[in-house]
């Protein structure tokens, strides 16, 4: 049985920079010291949550690939021997610039990085002001534990994309995130935006016969420009097995590392049961590439 160890970090940020790589430095430490062999982080770890305003020096948060912060992962990476995916403000060149999760194989190589392809605009979310779509497409990553498919945050509401990584042989995917609720929510809708949340994500554990790993920010984080409360991260970082099933979920209200055992040979079991991919008809599906079809 090919069955892994992950290690899900879900973390609450603050201004400094330093004591935030202090402290996923010191959680991956503890992940690896518990046996995790593949160690996720929650997007934009390094920093607060920087697109709640629109400001031009904040792209001097961003960094090349390969650069400081890919030397500091790699560092880790090795010395733990474990897989760790990073989630990077990328800057590819003079105002040119990515949301980028680096994945890192266990001698410390980087083994792949993927640009995300979907980017929100929405209040406090206001990420295309910050990055360019990704343009490598929806490519697994090989690792040493496995094939990962990798996407970032709001990737996580397109089946698309979770198909085709799943077609392209990615044995399980992968959603650093962060979201949160704004303070005007009501409490019946933030249960509806969280559970919309975890439901997509579960589907795409079921439809393409695949566990699933999401992990997200916690922790209130202000808005510096004082037009909202600021977002309250909802945590909930889960991994669900491929039937959309459970195998463990963090709460809304702390920080905290999760150890789950993942076995990798029960989506073939379950593709067996639930042959979704051998049902496709590929012949009718020419319209998805549309915008809308009036």
């Amino acid at each position: 049985m090919k069955k892994i160890k992950v290690g899900l970090i879900q973390q609450a940020n603050g201004d400094d920079i330093r004591d935030n790589l202090k402290a996923l430095a010191k959680n991956i430490e503890v992940c690896a010291e518990k046996g995790a062999q593949l160690i996720v982080l929650q997007e934009l770890h390094n920093t607060r949550y920087f697109c709640q305003t629109e400001n031009t020096n904040l792209f001097d948060l961003a960094e090349a690939i390969p650069g400081p912060s890919t030397s500091f992962y790699s560092e880790l990476a090795a010395k733990y021997n474990i897989v760790l995916v990073t989630s990077l403000f990328e800057k590819r060149a003079p105002g040119l610039y990515h949301n980028t999760a680096v994945v890192f194989d266990t001698d410390g190589s980087v083994a792949g990085k993927y640009r995300k392809m979907h980017i929100p605009d929405d209040p406090a979310y206001y990420e295309k002001f910050y990055f360019t779509p990704g343009d490598i497409g929806f490519e697994p990553i090989q690792t040493s534990i496995g094939k990962l498919g990798v996407l970032v945050c709001w990737d996580q509401w397109y089946p698309e994309a979770a198909r085709l990584m799943a077609l392209k042989g990615a044995e399980m995917l992968i959603y650093p995130t962060a979201i949160g609720w704004e303070s005007s929510d009501t409490e019946d809708e933030k249960s509806r935006q969280l559970n919309a949340w975890i439901i997509s994500q579960r589907a795409h554990a079921v439809a393409n016969g695949l566990p699933v790993i999401s992990v997200n920010r916690i922790g209130h984080e202000p808005d510096p420009s004082g037009q909202t409360n600021g977002i309250q991260f909802w945590g909930n970082s889960f991994v669900a097995g491929p039937q959309g099933e459970f195998l463990a979920q963090a709460g809304n209200e702390m920080a905290e590392n999760m150890i789950v055992e993942v076995d990798l040979e029960r989506s073939e079991n379950v593709r067996r049961w639930w042959p979704f991919l051998r049902d496709r008809r590929i012949d009718e599906y020419g319209d998805i590439t549309k915008r809308f079809i009036d």
